[in-house]
Formats: structure tokens, sequence, C-alpha cells
């Protein structure tokens, strides 16, 4: 695998780095970003990742405890084998000491294998799966930026309570999809409603027209999407040209992305209620992050790359504090602090590796509604974290 990039300082800061703290490993602070760079989860996460990452960086003055921070990236092609290969090669060879954002939940899982062997940081902010601070999560995870669990408990519950109470899942066959499915279901059923069947797709896929015809056959009232990315704009695209929504069916995409309305337009988009943990318009923090983020990437940013910078901004925080990249002083450090940023207000690391903090139910607009790019959201209600990602006497993380 290819590193794509790589942030360091020149001679005059490393040689200010050979005098400063040797709780600093080899003299420098490594990171490194795994994520999709050209397939289904590239315009969520990818370069757009990379970018908020080196922001976070360049925010730090490329120096965290008198020594300088690296990045290095890798596309891990949604390959949980690819995305293992290259962290164990990079935490062995290369002295990366934290591993982030890991979108696609099989590549955040095999990550985790090779961080709990090698005792590294792990900032996940682009796999959903809540596993990952349940049955899977490590001593060493955080589950940043949103959950599975945070998206049923924001859009499943706001479509059972307008009178969705009967779904038929159109699913992402692999871990996160089926996760999705799962936490959903659990939310329907508790409110009484009934979940009528589902059907798994291939990930990534392209053509969803016999999917969406046997939702469409399922007579369900919802036909629930537990996929993302592209995956998700091609199912809603199928679904308009099948006239599943004219015919009285609903569409409930559990997990879209601002990217994804962008590249659906808000004339087929509108009206999709969503769950997210960022929106660039909710406030002028986050206004003024998000235009910086616009004039580097020429988008605004998703959940995701938000998220991205927040976690990387955060670990280099608690190394700047501690004085120490050690896995141990730097998670404790995390742990016990707030994050305050225009990411989140008062967000909070459980033990389990959840980063708790709001949510937000979301509705796209229509397009006389919007008054120009990238105007695609009315907030419709803020889902207080606990509400959304439930309580840590709830994580059956082992290690909690």
């Amino acid at each position: 695998m290819k590193t794509l990039k790589t942030l360091a300082l020149g001679a005059s800061a490393l040689a200010m780095a050979s005098a400063a703290s040797a709780e600093i490993s080899d003299g420098k602070v490594k990171i490194g970003l795994l994520t999709d760079m050209s397939g289904t989860y590239s315009d969520l996460a990818g370069p757009g990742a990379v970018a908020a990452a080196e922001m976070a960086i360049e925010d730090a003055g490329a120096m965290a405890a008198g020594m300088p921070v690296e990045l290095v990236t890798a596309d891990h092609q949604n390959k949980a084998d690819i995305a293992a290969n290259k962290a164990r090669e990079w935490g062995e060879a290369e002295q990366v000491d934290a591993f982030a954002e890991l979108v696609t939940t099989s590549t955040a899982m095999a990550v985790y294998e090779i961080a709990k062997q090698q005792n590294k940081v792990v900032l996940v902010s682009g796999a959903a799966s809540s596993p990952l601070t349940n049955d899977a999560c490590i001593p060493s995870g955080i589950h940043y930026t949103y959950s599975t669990t945070a998206l049923a408990n924001g859009t499943g519950k706001a479509v059972v309570a307008e009178g969705g109470d009967s779904w038929y899942f159109l699913t992402a066959d692999y871990a996160f999809g089926q996760a999705l499915e799962a936490d959903v279901t659990k939310v329907v059923e508790a409110a009484g409603g009934q979940v009528l069947g589902s059907i798994r797709h291939p990930f990534p896929a392209s053509d969803f027209s016999s999917f969406v015809l046997q939702a469409q056959g399922s007579g369900a009232k919802v036909i629930g999407l537990a996929n993302a990315g592209a995956d998700t704009t091609n199912a809603i695209k199928a679904a308009n040209e099948f006239g599943l929504v004219a015919g009285g069916q609903s569409i409930a995409a559990l997990l879209m992305f601002i990217t994804d309305v962008h590249a659906l337009g808000l004339e087929t988009a509108q009206g999709i209620q969503l769950t997210t943990g960022f929106y660039w318009d909710m406030d002028d923090e986050t206004r003024a992050w998000s235009e910086r983020f616009m004039e580097r990437t020429g988008k605004m940013p998703s959940m995701v790359q938000a998220g991205v910078y927040s976690s990387v901004a955060f670990y280099l925080k608690a190394i700047e504090a501690t004085g120490s990249d050690d896995t141990d002083t730097v998670m404790e450090w995390m742990r016990d602090r707030p994050i305050d940023d225009f990411f989140a207000k008062g967000g909070t690391i459980r033990s389990d590796g959840r980063m708790v903090h709001d949510m937000y139910l979301a509705r796209v607009k229509s397009p006389g509604e919007s008054s120009g790019p990238w105007d695609y959201y009315e907030i419709l209600r803020t889902i207080p974290g606990e509400e959304a990602y439930g309580t840590l006497e709830d994580s059956t993380c082992p290690t909690k």
C-alpha cells in the first residue's frame, strides 16, 4: 500500500524535538489514517478525511509535547485484510502511535485486533457498528462520531412515531448493515411495530432493481435502507424509478450523509429524515471550521470528516498535556476530560470507548426551502447523548 501523504516539520523543528521530552517514543508522534480513497465511501470519508486530519495537525502547529507530528495515510479499499496488514506494518515497522478514521466496520474491527496486540490508540470516525463498543471493544479503542445505536434511536424512533409501524429492510450484507438492521429492529419492535422481512445486497452494489422490487412487494409501510454512501444513493434512485414512494411506501435512509444529499439533489432527497452527529450550518463555530474545510476540499464536510478533525485534535491535546504518547497515559487523560469544540459540546469518552455527544434529527429541505448550495438540512431536534447511545450499563463491552 502506498503512503499518500506525510506531514512533518523541517530541520529546525527536528532540532527542537531532539531536546524535548523523552516521554515521546522515537522522537515523534505518528498517526496512521486508513480510509476508502476511491470506493463506495470515498465521498463521505476518503480524501476529505485526510484533509480534516491534516487540518487538525496543522492547527496544533504540527507539534505535540515538543515533538513533530506526522500523518501517514493509505487506501484500505474497504477490505479487512488490507487494513489489518497495513496497520500491522505501520505499528511494527513505522512506529505509528495511533490509527484513525477507519470507515467500514470490517476494517475497523480488523484494526482493533492489531491495535489490541500492539497497544495502539484507535480513533474510529467512519465505522458505525455498535459492536465496536460492545462485544468487540478494546481498551484503547474510541468510537467517536456516531453508531448504529444512535441512528436507530434517532431516525428509527422518529419514523415509527410518525406511523411507520411496518418495516422491510434493504441491508448491506456485512457487519455494518447487519448491526444497523438489528438495532433499528429493536426500536421498531419496542414501539409496537413489526418487521416484515429483509433482503441482503452485496457490498458494494450498483444495480438495486431486484432488491427494490422485492421490498416494494413486501407491502411494508417503511423500506429501511441499512446501507450507506453510494449504496444508499443508488437504492434511492432505484426506488424513485420504480415509484416506491408514489405508491404509498416511504424510505427511511438510516445512514445518510450530506454528501449523499448533494449527490442526489434536493429534488430527489427532499423530505428524507436522517440522524447526524454534525451539520456545518449549526452555529458560528461549525460554519467557521466548515468554510475552512470547503476552501481546502471544495465541499462541505460530512460528520465523518468533522469527527476525524475533532478526534485527532483531542488526541494531540492529550499528548501535549501529558507530555507522553504512551497509550495508557493518553487514554486515561482523554477519558477524564470533556470534549468541547465545534464538533461536540461536553462530549465524554466512556470506559467502553463510546464518545457520547448529542446527535441531531434532521429533515432534508425541498429546493424551495434551500437558500443555496449545501443549505440542505432543517434540524428537527437535538437528541441528548445518553438517549442516542444508551448508558454504560447497556454496553456489553467486557473491559468497561
